[in-house]
C-alpha cells in the first residue's frame, strides 16, 4: 500500500537538498559499523523510490529483512536529524543557543562551573540581542543554580539581581505567551469559519478579544509583544471586514521588522506572513498602486539569502508570492494573463505537495476557478469549484459556501438550466445551515430561479433591478461578505453593457488610474 503522507522517514529524505544528502554520507562514514552500513542502504533505497511502498523497498534491500525495518528507520532518521543539525546549526540563533547552552552544561558536569557562567553570561548577551527572552529563562536557571549549588565569587549581591532579572524576564515571557496566543486563537478562528456572518459572530469576537487581551499590552514595547499584539488585531480586523483597521495593523506588523532588521533573519516567516497580509489588505481596499509595489519588495526578498536558506521559507514566498500574482489579475481584470501563471503554480505546488497543508490547496483552487470564471471559461471553473465542493469541508466554511455559489453561478452562465433549480435548493440548504445566508444571496438565489426561464434578450430589467437592490447593500459588511470572494456587481454590469467581465473590471481600475493622475 501507498503511504508516501504517512512515512516520516520517507518525506525527510524527499526533502532532502544534493548538499544535505552529500554532507550526511560523509557524517555517516565516521562510524564503520555494519548498522551503520545498514542505514546508507536504506537511504539509498529510501531515495531511489517515488512513493513509498514497503513492499518494493525490502525487495530494494539485500542486508535487511522485514523485522528489523522498523529500527533500523528509526535510526536513519535519528542520524538524519544529527547530520542536518551540525550543517544547519549556523543558520538558526536557537540552535546557536542551544548548542551554547549545552556546552555550559557540560562544562559545569566537569566540574568547571566558572567556565560555565562565563558562557551564561554570553548566551545572556546573545539572547537579549536577539529577543530571544523564553530562552533567557534557562540560562538564568542555569546561573542561579550554580550560585545556590556554589561559591563562585563572580561578584557581589550575584543572587538577588538573578532573582530580579528571573522576575523581568518571566514577565516578559508570560505576556509574549499570551499575546502569541491571542493571535493564534483569532487566527485558527478564522481558518475554521472565515470572515465574520452577522452580528453574533461580531459580538463574540469583540467579546473574545476583550477577555484575553493583557490590560497593559498596548504599552509593552518589547519585539515579540508588539508583533503578537499586531498579529491579534490583523485577525481581528480581517475576521470583522474592517479592512483599513486589517490594512494599518498589517502595515505595522511589517514595520517593526523594518524598525528591527536583524530579526527578519531571526523571525523570517513572520516576516514573510506579515508581507503576505499587507499585500491582502492592499488587494481588499483596491490600493493598486501599494500592492504593486509591495509585490515588488516581496520578489525582490524572494531572492535574498535568508528568504532562499530554508526550504520552509522558500515555499512560504512561492505560495505567498503565487497568491498575490492571482490577486493582482483579478483586481485589474487580466485573467486571460493570469491563467498564463496557472501551469507553473500547479507544478510548484505538485513539487511541494508533501510540504503544503489542505488549506493552502483549497485556496489556491479557488482563487484558479475565479480567474476561468473571470476569463468566462465556466466548464474549467467547475472542475476546480468541484475539488472544494467535494473535498475536505471541515475547513473555511467561507469558501465552502462561495465555491458552491460560483459553482452554481457557472452553470447558470453554461445554460445548464435542467440542473439549475436543484443546484439553488441546494446550496441554499448548505448556506443556511453554515449561517453564510446574506440578504445578496437570497437576492441572487431570488434572481437565478425567476431569470433562467427567461430569454437572455429580455433579461436586463432583471438584470438592472438586481444591481439597484445589491448596490444599496455594499456599505453593509455584514450583507457584502459574497463581494470579497466573487465580484457579483462587475458580473451583472458586464450582462448590462454586453462587456466581459473582465473588461468591466480593468475599466475600473483604468477610471481609478486616470483620477488618480
Amino acid at each position: 500500500m501507498l503511504t508516501r503522507f504517512t512515512d516520516s522517514l520517507f518525506q525527510l529524505i524527499q526533502s532532502l537538498e544534493k548538499a544535505e544528502k552529500r554532507n550526511f554520507k560523509l557524517f555517516i562514514k565516521r562510524s564503520s559499523g555494519n548498522e551503520n552500513l545498514k542505514i546508507v542502504e536504506l537511504f539509498d533505497a529510501l531515495d531511489k523510490l517515488h512513493e513509498y511502498d514497503e513492499a518494493i523497498l525490502l525487495k530494494k534491500l539485500s542486508s535487511i529483512r522485514k523485522p528489523q525495518l522498523s529500527n533500523i528507520k528509526v535510526h536513519l532518521y535519528k542520524q538524519l536529524l544529527a547530520s542536518l543539525r551540525i550543517l544547519k546549526s549556523a543558520d538558526s540563533i536557537d540552535m546557536q543557543l542551544n548548542e551554547q547552552l549545552d556546552h555550559a552544561r557540560i562544562l559545569y558536569n566537569k566540574g568547571l562551573y566558572l567556565q560555565s557562567l562565563k558562557i551564561l553570561e554570553k548566551l545572556k548577551e546573545t539572547a537579549k540581542h536577539h529577543n530571544k527572552f523564553n530562552f533567557l529563562t534557562q540560562v538564568i536557571s542555569w546561573e542561579k543554580k550554580i550560585e545556590s549549588l556554589h561559591i563562585s565569587r563572580s561578584m557581589q549581591d550575584r543572587g538577588e539581581l538573578l532573582s530580579l532579572e528571573a522576575v523581568e524576564v518571566n514577565a516578559r515571557v508570560d505576556m509574549v505567551a499570551r499575546l502569541s496566543n491571542l493571535a493564534l486563537q483569532l487566527y485558527s478562528w478564522y481558518i475554521k469559519n472565515g470572515h465574520a456572518r452577522n452580528e453574533k459572530d461580531e459580538i463574540g469576537v469583540k467579546k473574545f478579544l476583550k477577555i484575553n487581551l493583557p490590560i497593559n499590552a498596548h504599552e509593552q514595547t518589547g519585539f515579540y509583544e508588539r508583533m503578537y499584539l499586531y498579529q491579534s488585531y490583523c485577525w481581528y480586523a480581517f475576521i470583522r471586514q474592517d479592512f483599513l483597521m486589517y490594512y494599518r495593523y498589517a502595515q505595522k506588523w511589517v514595520n517593526i521588522f523594518y524598525d528591527h532588521p536583524l530579526m527578519i533573519r531571526v523571525e523570517t516567516g513572520y516576516y514573510i506572513k506579515g508581507l503576505h497580509n499587507l499585500l491582502n489588505a492592499h488587494f481588499d481596499l483596491k490600493n493598486y498602486q501599494k500592492f504593486e509595489i509591495d509585490l515588488q519588495n516581496f520578489k525582490k526578498f524572494a531572492k535574498t539569502s535568508v528568504a532562499v536558506q530554508h526550504d520552509n521559507h522558500r515555499i512560504q514566498t512561492f505560495v505567498y508570492i503565487s497568491s498575490a500574482l492571482i490577486n493582482q489579475h483579478i483586481m485589474l481584470g487580466t485573467f486571460a494573463r493570469g491563467l498564463k501563471e496557472v501551469p507553473l503554480i500547479e507544478s510548484k505546488l505538485k513539487e511541494y505537495s508533501l510540504f503544503l497543508d489542505g488549506h493552502r490547496i483549497l485556496v489556491f483552487n479557488y482563487k484558479i476557478a475565479s480567474l476561468y470564471f473571470g476569463n468566462g471559461d465556466f466548464d474549467i471553473s467547475i472542475d476546480y469549484l468541484q475539488k472544494i465542493i467535494y473535498g475536505n469541508d471541515s475547513m473555511r466554511d467561507d469558501l465552502q459556501c462561495y465555491a458552491r455559489l460560483m459553482h452554481l453561478m457557472a452553470h447558470y452562465e453554461l445554460g445548464n438550466f435542467e440542473i439549475i433549480d436543484s443546484l439553488i435548493r441546494s446550496v441554499y440548504r448548505f448556506m443556511s445551515k453554515k449561517e453564510n445566508l446574506t440578504i445578496v444571496e437570497q437576492e441572487m438565489f431570488k434572481f437565478l430561479r425567476n431569470s433562467f426561464h427567461v430569454h437572455r434578450q429580455k433579461l436586463k430589467p432583471a438584470f438592472k433591478e438586481l444591481l439597484v437592490s445589491l448596490k444599496k447593500l455594499e456599505k453593509n459588511r455584514f450583507q457584502t461578505r459574497s463581494f470579497a470572494y466573487l465580484d457579483i456587481i462587475s458580473w451583472i454590469e458586464s450582462k448590462l453593457s454586453d462587456k466581459p467581465m473582465s473588461v468591466v473590471i480593468n475599466e475600473k481600475y483604468l477610471q481609478h488610474k486616470k483620477r488618480i493622475y
